[in-house]
């Protein structure tokens, strides 16, 4: 069963803006695989740097027949985006080449089960 998309904003007020580009975002990922069961994205601002600016993290979890898919906007040794719109990006584009991955290797379980059950 499907269930809609899930928002949550942390140490940061919730922006109608943000939430349309998160949406949008999300929407797009059905186009690699269509049985996303579950979308949820949590887009926050980690520390409150004074000289730094604001960095934005963004975590994309998918729900996914038998597995759950979890992408972080961050690279790793980095401390967040200056930049809302690229954490968000940033974070839907790793979770775009994950669940391509991810589709890729069910179309190969699923044809390999097809074919053991082929008549000779």
């Amino acid at each position: 069963m499907r269930q809609p998309l899930q928002i949550a904003f942390r140490n940061i007020d919730p922006s109608p803006a943000l939430d349309h580009l998160i949406r949008e975002h999300a929407g797009k990922l059905d186009r690699f695989f269509g049985r996303i069961m579950a979308k949820r994205v949590v887009f926050e601002v980690p520390h409150r740097h004074r000289h730094q600016g604001k960095p934005y993290a963004v975590q994309v979890a998918l729900t996914v027949p038998g597995d759950e898919l979890i992408v972080h906007s961050d690279k790793p040794g980095r401390h967040g985006h200056g930049s809302a719109d690229a954490a968000i990006r940033d974070a839907f584009d790793a979770a775009r080449r994950v669940l391509e991955r991810f589709a890729e290797r069910h179309r190969h379980e699923m044809k390999a089960h097809a074919s053991d059950f082929t008549l000779p």
